[in-house]
């Protein structure tokens, strides 16, 4: 085996070479694991190796030089080639190597950050140009970097439609520190692709959004640094490498051959000998261009600037927490520059456009494309920025992969979901998010936030600065009375007790809109001579299971009120609390669980005024009463 490095200036022979030890080595480690992508790393062998020898700048010693350029693998199931290449870098070792798919390894089946030349995590494909648009969106509008993103990306996820939502936004924002590199091998999973080999399909449609397009044979080595260098030089416009590979290419038995997808080869030592032996060169990468230091990480212990300071609001007042978070959202980008806003153009609806009018050069419109939209936080928090998406809580539905691999990503995120629920009133169902809250509370490490009031909403927002992961604030539509004093602060996993007493019988928890409502029916149920406790549970995620669970004990009783649906929502978080003390602080002291009841809305709504929707879902004040009486009357052996 050779162990001479690559020169700086390869010849064809050497990329070649190259492109044939990262084919052996996505062979040797899917064999090693007895899984694995090993003919969809084959086919982009050439690509990778021309990349890596040539053209791509990065320092392997230092992941986070603010000049280097970003690599994302869209195709993750390729995780074998890009653990090759990282070999021949020299940035992990054989022994490391030797671990792939392997408990407790870096290697995982599918890239993540838990490598740290990684940006994202990958392999739910149709991703990867989405996020590099967003970081090259950092990088050409935000920092003004020399950095390139290349995006290695398969042919059968260009059926995404998050693809194109990409490829548009690209070519709308002239993103000429983008180069797409796209893998045309023809097979996909179960057998060939939509347009197979047919290179101009793609070529017509990248071109359709204002892409520069290039059409290569992926196994030219020559060919492919031709076209990488014209990427490299070509302004005003992304550009696309349309490149025809041969899947499993070099291995007679499995290439462009189906039924091999996601096989280790049929015989490792003799595919091996196929495609000339081992080889263990290594590549001296280029080093980056130098580039002005990125800001510093949010989610690195990043302490909430001095000069923050919340809008603040009169009690007495009715106001909008939409309204509040625009606001907070405009005060927080003066006090910490590196707070960047995405909007799914509803930004006058959301109220992100006060961030526009205050901040308009970190302000990013992506239009009705959400899923772009959470791509473009992601790419930008790959970077150290402090990304905040806001759209119709709804509209979060569609984005909701995209969400789900952030937090595989370990990236941090801050997501706004206004007009939720059927306190919008008249619009109908579908504007109104009833599935929101389960939703942001399924993904791992997720803090989810509801307010009821102005000064709640604006002092929740600037705390999601500070939050690791994927945040998520639910905001109202309609006015709701402030209740709360201006600057009050409200610690994320905490809850506000509203009404209580020694005699109480029963504990209403609310959150948002129905907090107001719960604090009605205590006043009705007070006249009837039911003691009540309010608790408002403005964290949905982590909940505040200490002050529930001395409720329950307190007062026996339990009634949650919610504007969702009933499935996945504050009553469930609620439940979960009281149901399984060991995950959530502590068991509840000696006795039986309390009597536990749930509003929530139950039937599909209609169009009608806000007052008028939440007495049809039987949220309002009265029915709140009334179920609280049916369950004291219906328990009466808990309090006396």
């Amino acid at each position: 085996m050779s162990t001479t490095p690559l020169l700086e200036r390869d010849t064809a022979h050497d990329l070649r070479e190259l492109g044939q030890q990262l084919r052996v080595d996505s062979v040797r480690c899917s064999a090693a694991a007895k899984s694995g992508h090993p003919t969809s790393s084959m086919s982009a062998a050439d690509l990778m190796a021309v990349l890596l020898a040539r053209h791509l700048r990065y320092d392997f010693d230092d992941p986070a030089a603010p000049g280097n350029d970003h690599l994302i693998f869209s195709k993750g199931h390729a995780s074998p080639l890009y653990y090759s290449m990282l070999l021949a870098a020299g940035a992990v070792t054989e022994e490391e190597f030797g671990t792939y798919r392997q408990e407790g390894s870096r290697l995982e089946g599918h890239p993540t950050p838990v490598l740290p030349w990684v940006d994202v995590a990958t392999g739910s494909l149709g991703q990867g140009i989405a996020v590099g648009t967003g970081i090259a969106l950092a990088g050409k509008e935000l920092e003004r970097a020399p950095y390139r993103v290349w995006v290695l990306c398969g042919d059968s996820e260009l059926a995404e439609g998050s693809v194109w939502e990409a490829a548009e936004h690209a070519g709308h924002s002239r993103l000429d520190n983008l180069t797409v590199i796209v893998d045309v091998n023809r097979l996909g999973q179960r057998g060939p692709t939509r347009h197979q080999w047919n290179l101009d399909a793609y070529a017509r449609r990248f071109g359709a959004f204002g892409w520069h397009v290039t059409e290569v044979d992926g196994h030219d080595v020559e060919a492919i640094d031709s076209a990488y260098a014209e990427a490299s030089e070509h302004t005003g416009q992304p550009t696309v490498i349309i490149a025809r590979t041969r899947k499993g290419r070099g291995v007679a038995a499995v290439e462009d051959k189906e039924g091999a997808h996601g096989k280790p080869l049929p015989d490792t030592e003799e595919a091996i000998a196929e495609l000339g032996g081992r080889r263990s060169a290594r590549v001296s990468v280029s080093p980056p261009a130098s580039a002005p230091a990125r800001p510093a990480r949010p989610d690195a212990g990043h302490p909430p600037a001095g000069l923050w300071r919340p809008p603040g609001y009169r009690t007495g007042q009715s106001v909008a927490t939409r309204t509040a978070f625009g606001e907070a959202l405009a005060a927080l980008g003066a006090a910490r520059p590196e707070t960047v806003v995405l909007d799914g153009e509803v930004g006058d609806s959301t109220r992100a456009q006060y961030f526009a009018d205050a901040h308009p050069d970190r302000y990013f419109e992506c239009y009705i494309a959400e899923q772009q939209m959470i791509a473009t936080a992601v790419g930008m928090q790959a970077r150290g920025w402090l990304p905040y998406a806001a759209t119709f809580a709804a509209f979060l539905t569609r984005a909701y992969d995209f969400i789900r691999m952030a937090a595989v990503s370990r990236a941090s995120i801050r997501l706004a979901g206004s007009h939720a629920g059927v306190a919008i009133g008249r619009d109908g169902p579908s504007q109104m998010a009833l599935e929101d809250l389960a939703m942001l509370r399924a993904v791992h490490g997720s803090t989810v936030l509801y307010p009821c009031d102005a000064n709640q909403a604006a002092w929740l927002t600037g705390a999601m600065a500070d939050i690791a992961g994927v945040s998520y604030l639910r905001t109202s539509r309609g006015e709701t009375p402030v209740i709360y004093e201006p600057g009050e602060r409200f610690e994320i996993g905490g809850s506000r007790v509203l009404r209580s007493g020694p005699a109480d019988q029963v504990t209403i928890v609310a959150a948002g809109v129905t907090v107001p409502e719960a604090l009605a029916a205590a006043d009705l149920l007070a006249a009837d001579e039911v003691s009540v406790r309010v608790i408002d549970a403005y964290s949905v995620k982590p909940v505040d299971a200490v002050t529930l669970r001395e409720a329950a004990e307190d007062t026996g009783r339990v009634l949650t009120v919610e504007d969702h649906w009933p499935e996945g929502g504050l009553g469930d978080a609620v439940l979960a609390a009281l149901a399984d003390p060991g995950r959530q602080g502590g068991p509840l002291a000696a006795g039986p669980l309390p009597a536990v009841r749930k509003l929530a809305v139950t039937a599909m709504p209609g169009s009608a005024s806000p007052d008028e929707q939440l007495k049809l879902a039987g949220i309002d004040a009265e029915s709140i009463a009334a179920a609280a009486a049916d369950l004291v009357a219906g328990h009466p052996g808990v309090r006396p």
